[in-house]
């Protein structure tokens, strides 16, 4: 397993739990406000939690990542506002609810991906964050296809969020080989 760039970009005296409690808490609290940053569509919004969600794999590793979203969704289920719709326990049965489930799957896998050395240039962060983003979709789809059926969940929960998830990994793809060229 390979240093990620959060142990690269931060070394030095803290201690590694101090350390890991705070890049949870960060993560869990950017992933919060990326949920506010949003065009209303229904019945999903249009967020920058995934572009978020990604990233804190590529930066954190399997682990932390999955250890910041399951922080996050805990947050959010406890009634923090930190989910795009509010907070609560109600919103993991909502439309939404696959969407967040598939953060935490997306999150696991990218971060396992980093965990063995990709990301660090452009041709190998393509292919990881378009598996965290299927991931996500595949997760958000099928349970919203649950609720409204699959046609409709395609055509309302994939489709108008392509473009974006397109922009989305473009700027991903940018920053993650910029940052560890910097570290």
């Amino acid at each position: 397993m390979q240093l990620t760039l959060a142990d690269k970009l931060w070394s030095g005296a803290t201690t590694n739990l101090v350390k890991q409690a705070a890049l949870v808490i960060g993560g869990s609290l950017l992933l919060a406000a990326s949920a506010h940053v949003k065009v209303p569509f229904w019945p999903v919004p249009m967020t920058m939690q995934t572009f978020v969600v990604l990233m804190i794999g590529a930066t954190l590793g399997r682990n932390l990542a999955l250890a910041t979203v399951a922080a996050y969704l805990v947050e959010g289920a406890a009634g923090l506002p930190f989910f795009a719709a509010g907070g609560g326990i109600a919103i993991l049965a909502g439309p939404t609810a696959g969407y967040l489930i598939g953060f935490l799957v997306a999150a696991g896998l990218v971060g396992h991906l980093a965990n063995r050395g990709m990301g660090r240039s452009v041709a190998s962060a393509v292919p990881i964050f378009i598996a965290g983003d299927v991931a996500i979709f595949l997760c958000g789809v099928a349970w919203l296809s649950t609720l409204i059926g699959f046609e409709a969940a395609i055509v309302n929960g994939l489709v108008p969020f392509l473009l974006a998830e397109v922009v989305k990994i473009a700027l991903a793809c940018t920053l993650l080989p910029w940052a560890w060229k910097r570290a």
